[in-house]
């Protein structure tokens, strides 16, 4: 038997509410299906199962508050030595360790009455925002579950009765940016490098290439961005790791966090898993699809877990330069600020050329500045030859 976890969602995350169960005991489990979704300060996230089997009980039901790390659920293993082989790993998933028997979920705290309401991710947010006390709504979906249309039918009609949230998501979130970048700023010894690029080869392309497209199939320069910083890790894979125990950790996938701001205000940082396998074609689709649901609060656990290097491009927003904060347990960050157009000798003339400035946040515990100077120069490389990413 295994035990499925509260998974950690977040650098600093300590607990989580369990929003809703998507398997029911006696359903079967594939390897990356979705089994719950748990509610952090960020948003509602998908939490995928990564060992196969048999969901056998729920030791926690819905509304519940269960510390990170607890047993939440039972499965019945279709390889068992196989899930033992997975007890514990430093950054999840899969959540999941092996088990002789159920152990109570001391952790787990009672719901308030509030929580017991049955009620879709959506409707919850909806709510929050609006000030809407969900326990005055009657739920027409399956079960008297509240939908987000009975929320949106209880803010049209101006109910009185509606109590402001007893929490504010906003607020929380930025409790837990606060915590993980005090953290990070006060643990990790970073250091700063910058390299100017020469973005007009890549840009010449992308405008070719653009030419050629409908409007809706077009790439984004940043798109470009994201894979040469995937391919760059490649050859300094000391970048892609993290400090565990005193010690480095290698990744062996390439998955590339993006910062997305948010709308409410705050910012998340999923990622685009094994940017370095997928095309520019197929990282333009996944960036947009990732930065819709993460705006949405949509995001699965994978997501959220597994970017082992961020970037964070601030070049729309006018900035020349950022110099970041590095993401706890990763070891980098890559900024980018806007492109400027600056003199630059080519074949011994002056003349305009566009470019933007990339800047490596690092971890002065594993990586030196050799190294760094190193992936901002293949960075550079590769960008110069945009039809090879």
């Amino acid at each position: 038997m295994a035990q499925f976890l509260m998974p950690i969602l977040g650098a600093d995350m300590t607990e989580g509410k369990l929003v809703a169960w998507r398997k029911q005991p006696g359903d079967r489990i594939e390897r990356g299906e979705i089994i719950a979704e748990v509610e952090t300060d960020k948003a509602d996230v998908e939490v995928e199962c990564y060992v196969p089997g048999v969901l056998e009980k729920l030791l926690a039901g819905e509304g519940s508050t269960v510390l990170v790390g607890r047993p939440i659920a039972l499965i019945k293993a279709d390889d068992e030595a196989a899930a033992a082989a997975q007890v514990a790993p430093s950054v999840p998933p899969p959540f999941v360790q092996a088990a002789a028997a159920a152990t109570p979920v001391a952790a787990a705290r009672p719901p308030r009455p509030a929580e017991r309401v049955r009620a879709s991710p959506a409707a919850r947010q909806l709510a929050e925002a609006s000030g809407i006390d969900l326990g005055a709504i009657s739920g027409t979906g399956p079960g008297g579950r509240i939908t987000r249309e009975d929320v949106e039918k209880a803010v049209a009609i101006g109910a009185t009765s509606f109590a402001p949230p007893e929490d504010d998501r906003n607020v929380r979130m930025r409790q837990a940016i606060a915590a993980a970048m005090s953290r990070s700023a006060r643990d990790i010894p970073h250091f700063h490098l910058t390299r100017e690029i020469d973005l007009k080869a890549a840009l010449d392309w992308l405008k070719e290439t653009n030419g050629q497209r409908p409007v809706a199939n077009r790439l984004l320069y940043v798109v470009l961005l994201i894979k040469a910083v995937a391919l760059a890790l490649r050859e300094a894979p000391d970048l892609n790791a993290e400090w565990q125990d005193g010690r480095i950790e290698r990744r062996a996938d390439m998955n590339v966090g993006m910062a997305v701001s948010l709308r409410g205000g705050g910012l998340v940082a999923p990622a685009l898993l094994k940017a370095d396998e997928r095309t520019v074609d197929d990282l333009m689709s996944g960036f947009r699809d990732l930065v819709q649901r993460a705006r949405s609060g949509k995001l699965l656990g994978s997501e959220l877990t597994g970017g082992t290097i961020t970037i964070t491009n601030l070049g729309e927003l006018g900035a020349d330069s950022v110099y970041g904060i590095i993401y706890p347990h990763q070891v980098a960050l890559v900024g980018f600020g806007r492109i400027t157009e600056q003199p630059r000798v080519v074949d011994g003339l002056i003349g305009p050329r566009p470019v933007i400035v990339s800047t490596l946040s690092a971890d002065h515990r594993v990586v030196d500045g050799h190294l760094g100077s190193t992936f901002l120069a293949v960075l550079d490389r590769l960008l110069q030859e945009p039809e090879k990413l």
